[in-house]
């Protein structure tokens, strides 16, 4: 952390430090097994995930980039197929579809909440389309309803992006249990972290589970005998056991980063900018704190010069990279993708952070629009 830090964006000392006599013993007992690839943590890991989560079953991979790529991989897509997403989100949504063999096509976003726009979704279906990729942004889930309904209308996937919102609902069921795969990633960021990498895909069908553990262990359903040709996306029995363990806390910390939301929403209200909005029927997780304002980059500055940690997520919409430019899509083609990108930023936001930092960082932010108190 930067000497001048005051209240950092993210602190990866802060949760573990709690947890630490238990994470070691978990440690030990992965060492003390030898079962250092998959192996019984990752099992019982996996068997609790997918409880939680409400699904059948669970596989626990390496990364959420892996998690993508597996789900997208099960499906079979082919050269020419089609898949729409969202531009606003990590690369690896994007990355995934084509190394599956797919085309991205990038739906527009809502203004207010970030995700898909569910009207906008039709018109870019045709013969080729056969996934709806939603990401759940910011700890918000999609409005699922119309998705699912448009996927079964037009014979589709849905594979949902649930890397940032492990534990968000909708009408009461958890984001990864409503489409045919669901994709976390463990990313010591986010709402479940590991000490390290790590993700899980979920799904309810039996024929999907089975081809993707295959595919996670080189098309192999026994030692040396392969089927069909797969990766190795295995996860390790540290990360089970370390996830194991947090698991266990996770509804704790979904519960404080509400109640640290609500606090942000209270010393943030009047001021010129726009807070986080939940979904009608939606409960969001809070992955992180996204405030708005046109003047981002001024107040971005402000910020930074007075010690506090933030974040652009993400300063550029996937279409508009430099890796995604053969697409073909202009600049102005998904304008309130393009607007948000200029206008969002990230407060410090997890559920070790203090009700000091949090008055620190308002205050700095009340400062800037209001001038010194």
């Amino acid at each position: 952390m930067d000497n001048n830090t005051k209240v950092p964006f993210v602190d990866f000392k802060r949760q573990p430090e709690k947890l630490k006599k238990e994470i070691e013993n978990g440690i030990k007992e992965v060492l003390d097994s030898g079962q250092y690839i998959l192996g019984k943590k990752v099992e019982d890991f996996e068997n609790n995930f997918a409880k939680w989560c409400g699904v059948k079953y669970a596989l626990g991979v390496n990364n959420g980039t892996s998690a993508l790529i597996l789900a997208l991989l099960a499906l079979n897509l082919k050269e020419g197929d089609e898949v729409i997403v969202q531009p606003n989100t990590f690369v690896a949504t994007v990355e995934a579809i084509v190394f599956a063999g797919a085309k991205p096509v990038f739906a527009d976003i809502d203004s207010k909440t970030y995700n898909l726009d569910v009207k906008k979704l039709e018109g870019l279906i045709n013969e080729r389309t056969k996934v709806i990729l939603p990401v759940h942004l910011f700890g918000q889930a999609n409005e699922m309803d119309p998705i699912l309904e448009l996927a079964k209308k037009h014979n589709l996937y849905v594979v949902e992006d649930c890397a940032q919102a492990h534990g968000a609902e909708y009408k009461g069921k958890k984001v990864g249990s409503f489409g045919n795969i669901g994709c976390f990633s463990f990313y010591p960021t986010k709402v479940l972290g590991a000490c390290g990498e790590g993700g899980m895909v979920t799904t309810d069908s039996e024929e999907l589970f089975l081809k993707m553990k295959r595919l996670r262990d080189h098309g192999s359903d026994k030692k040396y005998y392969h089927s069909e040709i797969g990766l190795n996306l295995r996860m390790s029995g540290i990360e089970g056991a370390v996830l194991g363990i947090k698991l266990n806390y996770l509804d704790q910390w979904i519960k404080e980063r509400r109640e640290k939301a609500v606090v942000y929403n209270s010393l943030l209200a009047g001021l010129p900018i726009t807070l986080p909005q939940e979904i009608k029927d939606g409960r969001s997780v809070y992955y992180v704190y996204v405030i708005r304002s046109e003047k981002r980059d001024e107040l971005q500055k402000y910020l930074t010069e007075a010690g506090v940690g933030n974040m652009v997520h993400y300063p550029v919409p996937v279409h508009l990279q430099e890796a995604f430019k053969y697409l073909g899509v202009k600049e102005g083609n998904l304008p309130e993708s393009e607007k948000a990108a200029k206008e969002i930023l990230s407060l410090p936001f997890y559920p070790e952070l203090t009700l000091e930092e949090q008055k620190y960082v308002s205050e700095r932010i009340n400062e800037f629009f209001n001038g010194k108190k």
